[in-house]
């Protein structure tokens, strides 16, 4: 989005100049005007970039790599924010036969609302806490993201057989 209007404004500035040229009967050069790339639709540039968002933010539990579609929030920029500099790894404990719980050490954004979540859901408890849903349950939480590429028995495999490790890393 910066190149984009960075590559307006140059066409622009070029144009007032070519412009103030010709009031002072000077030869145009058009050689020197930038040539605009064709903008992109808002739709392409929101694809791109929850795609990037999607690619940058990597999450896995137990070692397994699990694609994620997140959130565009407050909440999940601070995670980025967290995991950029060094993975962050979340010691996760079972939770009602439903969910894995961890503390993140600090307290995040938080945009709660009441929430019936589903397996694959990742959610922000109290601020500090995430979340991982291999079944069902209603509350009042911040949501961050969904496992995209796990089915429910899939998640309760992963999920449901005792403590899991989180890891987060920013590529």
């Amino acid at each position: 989005m910066k190149t984009i209007l960075s590559l307006l404004l140059a066409i622009i500035i070029a144009a007032l100049g070519v412009a103030y040229g010709l009031r002072n009967g000077e030869t145009p050069v058009t050689e020197q005007l930038p040539t605009a790339a064709p903008a992109a639709s808002p739709e392409t540039d929101i694809e791109t970039e929850l795609t990037d968002l999607e690619k940058a933010l990597q999450l896995s539990i137990n070692d397994t790599a699990v694609c994620v579609e997140w959130e565009d929030n407050a909440s999940v920029e601070a995670l980025i924010e967290l995991a950029s500099s060094q993975p962050l790894t979340v010691a996760m404990s079972m939770y009602g036969g439903f969910e894995q719980v961890g503390a993140l050490g600090t307290s995040l954004p938080r945009d709660d609302r009441q929430t019936t979540t589903d397996a694959g859901d990742i959610v922000l408890y109290a601020g500090n806490q995430i979340v991982v849903f291999y079944g069902s349950n209603s509350w009042a939480y911040t949501r961050l993201g969904r496992i995209a590429d796990k089915s429910a028995s899939e998640l309760r495999e992963l999920l449901g057989n005792g403590d899991v490790t989180l890891t987060l890393t920013w590529n």
